[in-house]
C-alpha cells in the first residue's frame, strides 16, 4: 500500500513539473508562436465569459459543431485561451495544445 502511494505521489509530481515547464516556456516566448499580438492570443488571454464566442469562431467551420463547442469550452475554461483560426495554430496556446485524452489524442479542437 505504501509503495503504491509513493508511485502515485511520484506521478503527480511529474505531472506538476511538466505543467510548470509548459507555463515557464510559454511565458518566455517559446513554443512556436506564429502571432506577434501575444496579448490577443496565448495563455490567459481570455476571461471565462469570452469562451463561448471564441469557441463559436473556432468551431464555425466544422461539421461536428456540438462536440467541438463542448470540448472547446471545456479547454477554454481551463486554459483561458483559444487558438486563432478555425483549425491548427495550437502552439499559440500550450495548455490547449498539450491537454490530451486518455488515449493520447488531442482533447481540444
Amino acid at each position: 500500500m505504501a509503495k503504491l502511494l509513493g508511485v502515485m505521489v511520484f506521478l503527480l509530481a511529474l505531472i506538476a513539473i511538466s505543467m510548470l515547464q509548459t507555463l515557464v516556456m510559454a511565458s518566455h516566448g517559446h513554443g512556436g508562436h506564429h502571432y506577434n499580438n501575444k496579448s490577443k492570443y496565448g495563455p490567459g488571454s481570455l476571461r471565462s465569459n469570452q469562451c463561448p464566442s471564441q469557441c463559436s469562431r473556432r468551431c464555425s467551420r466544422t461539421q461536428y459543431h456540438k462536440p467541438c463547442m463542448f470540448f472547446c469550452q471545456k479547454c477554454c475554461s481551463k486554459c483561458l485561451c483559444v487558438p486563432p483560426g478555425y483549425y491548427g495554430n495550437k502552439a499559440v496556446c500550450p495548455c490547449y495544445n498539450n491537454w490530451k485524452t486518455q488515449q493520447g489524442g488531442p482533447k481540444c479542437p
